[in-house]
């Protein structure tokens, strides 16, 4: 456990960057909403992190949220969320997939971490990590409930399952992949299976980036040209963000 101080100072810097974000958001004249309905767009977002337990920050969803609603209408695929805990991220991109009349397909066991024997030991800043069999779970009914009531359940479809029996059967294109699955194997699974339906110029983002296993799964030139059937990425904020982002030539 960190010392309160450090906790203190880091809630403090997440805090401001957030504010940022949302004000970057509001001011981007790219995504081609009146400032009013951005406001409420942001107004929502915070009120779903109050309501609903959440493990990412405002400017991780805002960067998302930003890439969904700068992608051209005529380019034809869903939105893909692969990890979804309680369902705060899955309400909150909801809301872009419902103003960009997208479907949002979420991918999740439901029934948190899987069994595993990846040594996780620290960040790549030094913070403790661990990942318990069975820890970070919302069940669907919980993740529906919560979508229900703070997002728009009407865009969403979701995938019950693990990864690996459920991602080989999916064939629709995407516009947009986010990936928050913790594990290098369900990391690297989502990549072999959701990477080839990624269309041209989409975007795929990782929360993951500040785990070692993950980051050297995105990192593995023999994993993408023998799994995935293509030379590696150029992988923006690796080794540097928590959130890592490959846009697909």
């Amino acid at each position: 456990m960190l010392p309160k101080s450090v906790m203190e100072t880091l809630r403090i810097f997440y805090h401001y960057h957030d504010i940022f974000a949302s004000i970057r958001f509001i001011l981007n004249n790219k995504i081609k909403l009146p400032y009013y309905e951005k406001l409420k767009v942001i107004k929502q977002l915070y009120i779903i992190s109050y309501r609903i337990d959440c493990f990412h920050t405002q400017e991780d969803i805002i960067t998302f949220m930003t890439c969904i609603f700068q992608i051209p209408l005529a380019r034809n695929g869903c939105i893909v969320e692969a990890g979804s805990y309680k369902g705060g991220s899955s309400a909150k991109f909801s809301l872009a997939a419902k103003i960009t009349s997208r479907e949002l397909v979420i991918f999740d066991s439901f029934e948190g971490i899987p069994e595993h024997n990846e040594p996780h030991d620290k960040a790549i800043d030094g913070e403790p990590v661990r990942f318990d069999k069975g820890s970070y779970c919302g069940t669907l009914e919980e993740v529906k409930s919560n979508i229900a009531k703070y997002g728009c359940i009407e865009v969403c479809h979701f995938i019950k399952g693990w990864f690996e029996e459920t991602m080989p059967y999916f064939i629709q294109p995407i516009v947009a992949i986010y990936l928050d699955v913790d594990l290098a194997s369900s990391t690297r699974t989502c990549l072999k299976y959701l990477y080839p339906l990624l269309q041209s110029g989409g975007e795929l983002y990782s929360q993951d980036g500040h785990l070692p296993l993950v980051l050297e799964v995105f990192n593995d030139d023999s994993f993408w040209e023998k799994e995935i059937g293509c030379k590696k990425p150029m992988i923006q904020g690796f080794g540097q963000k928590k959130l890592i982002k490959i846009i697909k030539n």
